[in-house]
């Protein structure tokens, strides 16, 4: 059976909450987007609305964080990636490809790793697949710490100032402030489970090696939080990966540059589809 709504903030149930999800277009080839930590699937809008003359497109919103609200459970990446099959079965959507960004392509990893019979391809973004080191596992837990104490307010300004390109900071004011209101939008609750979930993810670097579908990986230059070192090792360890390294960019390449990250993007699922970018780039303009 095949879903046929088509909208924004549209729920479903899933597992034992109600996921939030975006839906548009047509195609046989479903992409779904899994937005990174602590965002939520706004991130994806120019994402959809560029691809959604060619393609079915689904931008999620993870257990927890946007609409899918979730004050109650203890949060794994294992969970997250069991929550993307139940939506896919939800959907009837026996494989797809799926790009995830961040805590999107941890999420995506650990699915591929334990379910990889659905998957179309990948696409993993500004992401990395090692596990926390133990320093990195305390500092998030000292963090909780502190919003226990103090509230959510220090982090997430630092947070938001870490995950942009300097030059986004000061001129792509609007954007930086977009996504400030998103990040400011969780509680407490959400955002301590989610570093909890983040801290308590296990590597999936010796997996790698086992990844046969296509797999495109993009990362932005200066990305502090996942560095391109990381992207590199990925593309050496996936076989037949493709790279592509955005300019101007950090941590969220999607947002910083959109328009180049569209271009990689919509090229590697022309690749799948034998549809041509130039031809979707028609279809919108006819569209308007």
């Amino acid at each position: 059976m095949k879903n046929e709504i088509k909208g924004s903030d549209l729920t479903i149930a899933v597992s034992n909450f109600h996921m939030s999800y975006d839906e548009m277009g047509e195609g046989n080839i479903p992409v779904i987007f899994l937005h990174g930590f602590p965002f939520d699937k706004s991130m994806w809008a120019e994402q959809l609305e560029f691809l959604k003359s060619s393609y079915r497109v689904i931008a999620v919103d993870i257990r927890g964080f946007g609409k899918s609200t979730d004050e109650e459970s203890d949060f794994s990446i294992d969970m997250f990636a069991e929550d993307l099959i139940a939506l896919m079965d939800e959907l009837y959507i026996e494989k797809a490809v799926v790009c995830g960004l961040s805590m999107g392509g941890f999420i995506l990893l650990n699915a591929h790793e334990r379910f990889p019979e659905r998957f179309e391809a990948l696409v993993l973004c500004d992401t990395q697949c090692v596990a926390d080191t133990a320093a990195v596992k305390e500092k998030r837990l000292n963090t909780i710490l502190d919003i226990e104490s103090d509230g959510v307010q220090k982090f997430n300004e630092s947070f938001v100032e870490s995950v942009f390109h300097p030059e986004s900071l000061t001129k792509k004011k609007g954007l930086v402030k977009n996504l400030s209101k998103v990040v400011f939008a969780n509680s407490p609750q959400i955002i301590s489970q989610g570093l909890l979930a983040l801290a308590g993810r296990t590597e999936t670097c010796t997996t790698l090696g086992a990844v046969e579908v296509p797999t495109l990986i993009i990362c932005g230059r200066e990305d502090a939080v996942t560095p391109l070192a990381q992207s590199e090792k990925m593309h050496k360890s996936i076989k037949g990966s493709i790279l592509k390294i955005i300019d101007n960019a950090g941590h969220v390449s999607n947002l910083e540059q959109p328009h180049e990250f569209n271009q990689y993007l919509g090229d590697f699922l022309a690749s799948l589809s034998g549809l041509k970018v130039e031809e979707m780039i028609e279809s919108q303009k006819i569209e308007k």
